[in-house]
């Protein structure tokens, strides 16, 4: 069908691949937990764009060129790992701020400080940005999304297409429960300041996990 060469097996494989934790996700959950829905639906939006724009790329075969050429893709590795760190420091910077001023803070309304983050953090931005700059991901598609497309097939695009309709909307329904469940969790434990601070400390430290992890992928 549209070329597609085994759509139940790509569906399997795309839902374990989506569900595997990484960058992304984590970063929207964050925003979930600290600014509440609307505000994370802007970083789901920037990855969901960002992994259109990796799989156009993968369809017109850059990632093949990332693949054969070492300097180039040790400059988007490189990149995407620095681009994480400082992501990750962040994190820990305000995970530290706020468990020095949780007492302060119990007394200031707490949607007071939600427009300043939103402005100044700019979550589709950022995560449109952490998507692009994972050259992972774009190897990735280009390796997987070819498993399943039939060579002699008369209208590729329409493969690739229906291929990546179905990433889109198994990612956004993956982000939405992350959304909502960062919600929630946000809701439960917003006057435990301590416990806030410790898992904005966690995320952080995941950050510098990844960029340690990035920083060490071969393009192999």
């Amino acid at each position: 069908m549209l070329g597609i060469t085994d759509l139940s097996t790509y569906l399997v494989g795309l839902a374990l691949i989506i569900l595997l934790p990484g960058p992304n996700s984590l970063y929207v959950v964050s925003v979930a937990a600290r600014s509440g829905p609307r505000v994370a639906y802007r970083a789901a939006a920037g990855v969901l764009c960002g992994d259109t724009v990796l799989m156009t790329l993968s369809a017109g075969g850059v990632a093949s060129l990332l693949q054969t050429s070492p300097v180039l893709f040790a400059v988007v590795k490189f990149a995407g790992a620095g681009y994480l760190t400082w992501l990750a420091v962040g994190m820990l910077r305000g995970a530290w701020a706020l468990w020095r001023g949780r007492e302060a803070r119990r007394a200031e309304p707490a949607e007071a400080p939600r427009a300043p983050k939103e402005a100044v953090e700019r979550p589709y931005r950022r995560a449109l940005v952490v998507s692009l700059l994972n050259p992972k991901a774009i190897l990735f598609f280009i390796s997987f999304f070819v498993q399943f497309v039939d060579p002699s097939y008369a209208h590729p695009v329409l493969s690739f297409l229906t291929l990546g309709a179905w990433a889109q909307l198994f990612s956004f329904t993956y982000l939405s429960v992350l959304i909502f469940s960062g919600t929630y969790l946000a809701a439960t434990f917003r006057r435990r300041k301590r416990l806030t601070a410790g898992l904005s400390a966690g995320a952080g430290a995941a950050f510098l996990g990844f960029a340690a992890k990035l920083s060490l992928a071969s393009a192999g």
